[in-house]
């Protein structure tokens, strides 16, 4: 009983640790973002790296999550005649959940450990070090272009998600229950509203905060040599998607309460 509670009280600890670390990090992030001077090329650099290399994992993941979401849909509506209701279905699944949650969930796993990967050996090899003693801010050169692009890329890959996972679910629903085209392209302009891209799109700018700050946080925290680079690595991925997941929660939330107000 004394281990068991010991063990949850270290882990509470190394839990109030790193969201104060991430907290704290942040708001170095954006107090340097929004003082000069502004660093254009190397946030280019880093959409190209984190977001156009991204758009194959991205696209491949939403085509076939839209083809089975409206297989499994209108296997389920076909039982009530309401074939013809999935492109509704699916549309606001893809939109307000499953494109941007899957889009943060993949691309997050290759951005977070990619920025890891790429700070963390910095620091094993004192490059950060070096940095400091020339009198350059770490935060300023490093951290704020990955943060800033990573918000800005998420939002148009999951755009991207958005759009593939909607006619994946056109093409099956033609294909394998004969839904006419124009039936479940005119099912989906009626019902989407504008509500429902904002909602889905306002978490992906978040979604691309949390993963870029837990990636540049482990990454300049690592420590061990190239053991402590790897468990470093494997942290930020895992860490990332937990806490994507759990600010989906209170994200869907917050913009059903926008919605209603």
């Amino acid at each position: 009983m004394r281990n068991a509670a010991l063990t949850i009280g270290d882990q509470s600890l190394r839990m109030l640790e790193l969201l104060g670390g991430l907290s704290q990090l942040t708001y170095q992030t954006f107090s340097c973002a929004f003082r000069p001077p502004y660093n254009l090329r190397a946030l280019i650099q880093q959409v190209d790296h984190l977001g156009v290399k991204s758009i194959t994992i991205g696209g491949v993941a939403a085509i076939f999550t839209g083809l089975v979401l409206a297989l499994q849909t209108a296997y389920g509506l076909g039982r009530f005649g309401a074939k013809g209701y999935v492109g509704l279905i699916v549309s606001l699944s893809m939109v307000r959940e499953l494109g941007p949650v899957l889009t943060a969930l993949l691309v997050g796993g290759r951005v977070s450990s990619g920025i890891t990967a790429e700070l963390g050996s910095m620091q094993v090899t004192e490059q950060i070090d070096a940095m400091r003693a020339m009198g350059a801010n770490p935060i300023k050169k490093l951290v704020v272009p990955r943060v800033l692009s990573a918000m800005l890329v998420l939002p148009l890959l999951t755009v991207m998600a958005d759009v593939l996972g909607i006619l994946g679910g056109m093409v099956i629903s033609r294909h394998e229950f004969q839904v006419d085209y124009r039936l479940y392209y005119n099912t989906v302009t009626r019902n989407l509203t504008l509500a429902d891209i904002v909602s889905g799109l306002g978490k992906t700018v978040i979604f691309g905060l949390i993963i870029a700050i837990v990636g540049c946080y482990k990454g300049l925290e690592t420590s061990g040599g190239t053991e402590g680079l790897g468990k470093a690595t494997t942290a930020a991925v895992v860490t990332s998607a937990i806490i994507v997941i759990i600010s989906d929660f209170f994200l869907t939330k917050f913009f059903w309460w926008l919605e209603g107000w």
